[in-house]
């Protein structure tokens, strides 16, 4: 009767073992660490780790390990003392190409890494940081949007030899007027012919004034795409300061949070953050030697010292061919010999002059330099001024094949990642979104820790309160239902730890929800049993019963609850997201662990031989 077939306690068995696994990184604390990155996406290897540990000799340090990583290097160290003076010698030796930044990285065993199991992450709340509110200006990225439809609008009506008499921009709407209404007329068909999927275009009255406005599909495409941008160049910009899980996202229509665990120097994140890029397309100077005009100094009159990747000199042209202001699109992809490429989209304006350009120069080089500028903050008589950096490099050296147009590509790139962070820059730097921090938040590493503390004592009397109450009060049976809310416990961290999830205070606060609502389930059960039992069935009849009759109004009361936690992760924004994931993993593994795992111990404690009286 209260028998469970072989594979339910293989299941079982299977679960609890691959959760303890994922759980129990979260026992090994964390190294101080130092995280090496190439500003260029260069790919690390074995000679490089070499260099660092030469470095760090240097300076008397040894470090715990360093080990290679993905796309970046990280060196671990037993103190935060011997990791700071590190960080200050590492970031004097590699200079600019690298991003040398503080971490913290689990001590994870390797055994536990190579079955990729890992730490869950510790949210801004419980590991302290900084916290922006930050705001698109939409707006501005709306006239960036309207001011070439004014260049294209001319162009247009010149190459179809159309006289106008001005065509202006006012407020939301570009204003094209006329002498002629036949004219107007004219003019309206071919410009709503060229435009009528991105803008709206009406006649006046008298005919002689055509009105243009941005369409309401392609304004709130523009805002969102607008907003993508500014959170993705946030995310790269965030990489510099070595964030190990930062959040970054939209929260309502032209806003984005972003939050950065174990940061406290908002100064340099702001600095950080603040940053822009776009390009400049010159000719190469061929006539003259750039090694010459290094080691002598003196520079040819028109041109313009730059150095390439390598390091090695070059002359270019100081008159630009095109800048980044004419960017309106930047996709990254692979080229026909399987390299990694950014492909270029010019406005009508830019996309006329560069073919003049490239026209005039066939077969000569031309060269692409990736201007990137900063804002960096410091004191000048104790005020706080803030200055531009801005850091030019020649990404790429072409000879121009052919006369070029409005679509090109740039090749040349060290990897499909370098092509993919200069689209994304590109794509920014041309839509000129600004971004205004409207709230900044600082939390105290030692409130990080005094919040880990009390959460961390929430659970613990929590969970011996009711280890406590169950076992005095089902006997049994209630420590049966203790080693089950064990289990969930172990399930739901491993689920986070899988899953990679950021824990909060919110999350806490549902985990502790949890096993309240975890030993309810048993409560429900172990009462339906008695009362079987106070009708006079057999102990194993009343187990069977029990079980039987309880599990629908489990099922009810947990569903519910699911369904409450699934519209507050859909509808809710950071920390209510970090309750409601908690909340629902807790539910899914206390129904688990309240069911099956009790009903398979019970049954093997009682299922297996007569009895006259349960311990319950």
């Amino acid at each position: 009767m209260n028998r469970y077939p072989l594979w339910k306690y293989l299941l079982i068995i299977t679960t609890i073992l691959v959760s303890a696994l994922y759980a129990l990184p979260n026992l090994y604390p964390s190294d101080p660490a130092i995280q090496v990155t190439s500003s260029k996406g260069q790919v690390f290897d074995d000679q490089f780790t070499q260099r660092i540990n030469l470095l760090l000799k240097e300076k008397k340090i040894n470090p715990k390990a360093i080990e290679i990583e993905a796309e970046k290097v990280l060196i671990r160290f037993d103190q935060p003392d011997v990791q700071l003076v590190a960080a200050d010698a590492l970031k004097e030796k590699l200079g600019k190409d690298y991003i040398v930044a503080l971490n913290l990285a689990p001590a994870t065993p390797s055994w536990l890494r190579a079955v990729n199991a890992d730490p869950m992450y510790l949210g801004l709340d419980l590991r302290g940081g900084v916290h922006f509110l930050m705001e698109v200006d939409t707006s501005t990225v709306l006239d960036k949007n309207l001011n070439p439809y004014v260049r294209d609008f001319k162009d247009t009506l010149r190459e179809a030899k159309i006289n106008y008499k001005t065509i202006v921009r006012k407020d939301k709407n570009i204003i094209a007027s006329f002498t002629d209404a036949a004219i107007a007329q004219q003019s309206f068909d071919m410009l709503k012919k060229e435009h009528s999927r991105t803008l709206n275009l009406t006649q006046s009255a008298s005919g002689l004034e055509i009105f243009a406005t941005i369409n309401a599909q392609t304004l709130t495409a523009i805002k969102r795409f607008a907003i993508k941008q500014n959170i993705v160049t946030l995310r790269k910009r965030v990489n510099e300061l070595g964030v190990a899980e930062p959040i970054i996202q939209q929260q309502g229509l032209d806003r984005i949070v972003v939050q950065l665990p174990g940061v406290q120097d908002t100064a340099r994140a702001k600095e950080i953050l603040g940053a822009t890029a776009t390009l400049e397309f010159r000719m190469v100077d061929e006539q003259n030697s750039p090694f010459q005009a290094k080691s002598s100094g003196r520079i040819p009159s028109g041109s313009k010292l730059y150095s390439e990747r390598s390091g090695e000199p070059i002359l270019l042209k100081r008159k630009v061919m095109l800048s980044g202001d004419h960017i309106t699109d930047a996709q990254s992809g692979i080229d026909e010999n399987g390299q990694p490429m950014v492909s270029i989209t010019l406005d009508s304006k830019g996309s006329k002059k560069f073919s003049r350009a490239t026209g005039k120069n066939v077969k000569k080089l031309m060269s692409v330099v990736f201007i990137e500028t900063k804002i960096n903050s410091k004191r000048v008589n104790d005020k706080l001024v803030q200055e531009k950096i801005t850091t030019e490099e020649v990404i790429n050296v072409a000879r121009i094949q052919e006369q070029l147009s409005k679509r090109f590509q740039i090749t040349g790139l060290d990897s499909p990642k370098e092509s993919r962070n200069l689209s994304l820059l590109l794509r920014a730097g041309a839509l000129a979104a600004p971004v205004y921090i409207v709230e900044e938040r600082t939390v105290g590493p030692s409130l990080g820790q005094q919040n880990i503390d009390n959460g961390y004592n929430s659970v613990k009397i929590g969970f011996i309160l009711v280890l406590i109450f169950m076992a005095f009060y089902y006997k049994v049976f209630g420590l049966v239902a203790n080693v089950a809310l064990t289990l969930n416990l172990v399930l739901i961290i491993s689920v986070l730890s899988i899953m990679q999830a950021t824990l909060t205070l919110p999350g806490i606060a549902g985990i502790v929800l949890t096993v309240g609502m975890a030993v309810d389930a048993n409560v429900l059960i172990y009462e339906r049993i008695k009362e079987e039992l106070r009708n006079g069935v057999t102990p194993q009849t009343a187990i069977k019963l029990g079980y039987e009759k309880a599990i629908s109004t489990i099922a009810d009361a947990n569903i519910t609850t699911l369904i409450a936690a699934i519209v507050l992760f859909g509808f809710g924004t950071g920390a209510i997201k970090g309750f409601a994931i908690t909340l629902a993993i807790g539910i899914v593994s206390s129904m688990f662990t309240a069911i099956l795992v009790t009903r398979a111990m019970i049954n093997l404690i009682y299922g297996q031989r007569r009895i006259k009286k349960l311990a319950i």
